[in-house]
């Protein structure tokens, strides 16, 4: 590989991962691409040789967010040195000592992005959409192990479990943000960990009847 492509690739990561740290403190609608650019120095005429529009450096940005954390996701939950449970709790555990280390203040840009930018772009609302679902399998794995293993209830759909778990989850994140401590975190874990995830349960995930 010749040093000018190296040196392209560089130039182009360093562009996604400046543009990522601005994203995450200000959002999309008012990242501006000339701040990206000052903090690196790159002119910006060598931005629309990377990218075509701030549209597709935004999903460039979301693609490489999504290939980190899927490897960091399915390195925990298929760590089959721990049971499915206890893979599920690690991984909350890792999370939130990263949002300690960031005193609760930037969050995760997926999750950001799907609120703000679900209703305003169809090409990220696509691309985040399928990063949700994609997830949601993953976690639907380690939970149907789990129930097969017996620690984990069975009257639920696994991936029905896996969506409860999604959503309580980045509802903690966000409010943790918001509150910047790590109390809605915490108590997400032990709800789910010493409750709701439990075999036999009195939960219910049942529709309920109708009147």
């Amino acid at each position: 590989m010749s040093s000018k492509l190296v040196s392209r690739q560089d130039t182009r990561m360093a562009l996604i991962q400046a543009g990522t740290e601005v994203m995450l403190g200000k959002g999309y609608t008012n990242t501006g691409i000339q701040e990206v650019l000052s903090a690196l120095g790159v002119p910006k005429g060598s931005f629309y040789h990377y990218f075509e529009s701030k549209e597709s450096f935004a999903v460039a940005i979301v693609q490489h967010l999504d290939h980190d954390q899927t490897a960091d996701m399915l390195r925990i939950l298929r760590n089959t040195e721990q049971t499915p449970l206890q893979r599920l709790k690690t991984y909350c555990e890792l999370h939130k000592q990263a949002m300690l280390s960031q005193e609760c203040r930037k969050g995760c840009l997926l999750g950001l992005l799907s609120q703000e930018m679900a209703d305003q772009n169809e090409t990220l609302r696509r691309e985040l959409s399928s990063i949700w679902d994609k997830r949601l399998d993953i976690l639907a794995a380690c939970i149907e192990e789990g129930q097969a293993a017996g620690e984990i209830r069975t009257d639920c759909a696994p991936r029905k479990l896996a969506s409860v778990f999604n959503c309580g989850w980045n509802g903690a994140v966000m409010h943790s943000k918001a509150a910047k401590n790590p109390e809605a975190l915490d108590a997400f874990i032990e709800l789910m960990f010493d409750h709701f995830f439990i075999a036999g349960s009195s939960a219910s995930c049942k529709q309920p009847q109708s009147i």
